[in-house]
């Protein structure tokens, strides 16, 4: 979104991170910031630890130009590519030693390299050892290749996901002024992500796929599960699992238009809003004043037959607009829709 990180950080040039530092604070305080807030309050189960900590290797999906071949840093950049590149990248989880950084919450994950493969979609899951479930993470307004992945690793291994994980990136130009590039290259990015979708669904043997978007990722998200649909029609619902919307970037009126054409996918749906986001409130703005999904009431969204996880109380930073990586009770919220919608 518009005005997400104003403080945004660069974790390979300080020591400790802006999101370590945040998940440091919040894992120590998530109780009392969220009191008062109906639905995430709830005590989660004990998880096990995460796939991606035991074997930290991000599987990538992305619409973006490569630069260096894709070999090195920055990997890929904010050009929209010919084709699209599907690759794995090597993780370097926070070193859980007893005198490190990531013991008091403050150590961070890196990106340590990325290898591009051949053969697809398809062929990346398999030899990734395809066969249970995928999360993909689809990222949001004003992230770099690298930030998106390691937004995917944060994610994946705080909701302590057991599966494979995979970014999908679209060429986005990490710009405060460079909305309206990063909406039409989002939009662009569609047919590539339903094809992303339309591969794993259809490989034999698979789990099903668990979606997390944030932000204006949402909107090209919908539009992929949109065009699925169209393509498999209802069948297609038994092999997509949870579908979670966290501060959807789109207008309300195009969102009740995508919902009523995508059958029984609806049903997967779980939005996460704020009414106090201020990142939406710009975008809404800047929309000519149309409200957008992510910082709508309650009840307007849930009129449309989705499950609304109200997280208004959640934040207490400025924005509020990427709770789904801050707030501990907020990732519970994803686990138990993943949880829910588990064979």
């Amino acid at each position: 979104m518009i005005v997400r990180r104003f403080q945004q950080h660069d974790s390979h040039h300080s020591l400790v991170s802006r999101r370590a530092l945040l998940g440091g604070l919040v894992s120590a305080g998530s109780a009392l910031a969220l009191g008062g807030c109906t639905g995430l309050g709830a005590t989660g189960a004990r998880f096990d630890a995460s796939s991606l900590s035991v074997d930290p290797t991000l599987l990538v999906t992305t619409t973006r130009k490569p630069v260096n071949s894709g070999r090195k840093k920055p990997w890929f950049g904010p050009e929209r590519a010919s084709t699209m590149t599907a690759a794995r990248a090597k993780l370097v989880p926070p070193d859980e030693s007893r005198l490190s950084l990531a013991s008091v919450g403050l150590g961070d994950w890196r990106l340590d390299q990325v290898e591009p493969v051949s053969g697809g979609v398809g062929d990346l899951v398999a030899q990734a050892g395809g066969g249970g479930d995928v999360l993909i993470y689809v990222h949001g307004f004003k992230q770099t290749f690298e930030t998106a992945s390691l937004d995917a690793a944060h994610l994946s291994d705080g909701i302590k996901f057991r599966g494979l994980t995979m970014v999908f990136s679209w060429p986005s130009k990490a710009g405060l002024f460079d909305y309206a590039y990063d909406r039409d290259s989002a939009m662009w990015s569609r047919d590539d992500f339903e094809r992303v979708l339309s591969s794993i669904v259809s490989a034999p043997g698979a789990g099903r796929v668990h979606i997390v978007a944030h932000s204006m990722g949402t909107m090209l998200t919908l539009e992929s599960l949109r065009q699925l649909h169209a393509r498999y029609g209802d069948t297609v619902t038994g092999r997509i699992g949870a579908v979670v919307f966290a501060a959807p970037d789109i207008d309300m009126d195009v969102f009740s238009s995508a919902i009523h054409r995508i059958g029984p996918l609806a049903g997967k749906i779980t939005v996460i809003a704020a009414s106090n986001d201020r990142a939406l409130a710009l975008s809404g703005q800047i929309a000519g004043g149309m409200t957008r999904v992510g910082a709508a009431e309650k009840a307007a969204i849930e009129q449309l037959g989705v499950r609304v996880i109200d997280a208004s109380d959640a934040g207490w930073g400025i924005i509020n607009h990427d709770l789904f990586l801050s707030n501990a009770d907020v990732q519970r919220v994803i686990r138990r829709s993943i949880d829910g919608t588990s064979a």
